[in-house]
């Protein structure tokens, strides 16, 4: 027991230790959610209980298992960068129907902002945290960066990213059917900006289609809303 204890202490303090856990956890949910359809079966959802119930038991703190894991955080960037793949992958498609999807992208990004804003204007949320809330829609990595360019909290504007892309993932497909959309372009497109990266990631599970707009949702309102929360920030605030 001694010894198992003492190994412990030696390997908590070795990052690999966190990025493998990360990449097993992963791994694992992703089976998970192969193996079943249900709604919440969402593998970074089920990622964040892994980890999570790992770090609880272990009384490890998360600053030392992100010192760990960051390597996962620095690939945000290239893996925004790599957005432009399914917007050049389905241009042809784009320009068919351009006018409606730049129509739905205006929509979407105004109302998730606005709506997340008013929400917790309403309920008494105030000064930075209010700030941390607009950029929400957008991938992890733009958001951050909008988070601290309108005076935000990046840390909790990045928590309130992944919350908005498992709750999307989770509630996208039920939502959609119940609403009685068909259209998997229309489809992919929503939930790719409603919920970014796990929404897209969800998408490619669904349809392929789905998944290749809701990647183009993803990026162009990246792009939107990296423009619009500074600009309707500062027209409010």
């Amino acid at each position: 027991m001694n010894d198992a204890v003492a190994l412990w202490s030696y390997l908590e303090q070795e990052p690999l230790l966190w990025l493998t856990l990360t990449l097993v956890a992963y791994l694992a949910a992703d089976a998970i959610a192969g193996r079943s359809r249900h709604p919440l079966a969402n593998p970074v959802l089920i990622s964040v209980i892994l980890i999570g119930a790992v770090l609880l038991v272990t009384g490890v703190p998360y600053q030392r298992y992100f010192e760990g894991a960051q390597f996962v955080h620095f690939m945000l960037g290239p893996a925004t960068v790599s957005l432009a793949m399914p917007l050049y992958a389905n241009l042809p498609r784009l320009k068919r129907t351009f006018l409606p999807m730049i129509a739905a992208l205006v929509a979407g990004s105004v109302t998730a902002i606005g709506s997340a804003v008013g929400v917790a204007w309403a309920l008494g949320v105030r000064g930075e945290t209010l700030l941390s809330v607009a950029p929400k829609s957008a991938t992890a990595p733009v958001a951050i960066g909008v988070a601290e360019q309108i005076g935000g909290l990046p840390s909790l504007t990045a928590v309130l990213v992944i919350l908005t892309g498992v709750i999307g993932a989770v509630i996208a497909t039920p939502l959609l059917n119940a609403c009685g959309f068909t259209d998997w372009r229309a489809r992919g497109f929503a939930v790719g900006i409603a919920a970014h990266g796990i929404g897209t990631a969800h998408a490619f599970r669904v349809n392929s289609t789905a998944g290749a707009f809701a990647g183009v949702g993803m990026g162009l309102n990246a792009m939107l809303t990296a423009v619009l929360a500074p600009f309707l920030i500062s027209l409010f605030f």
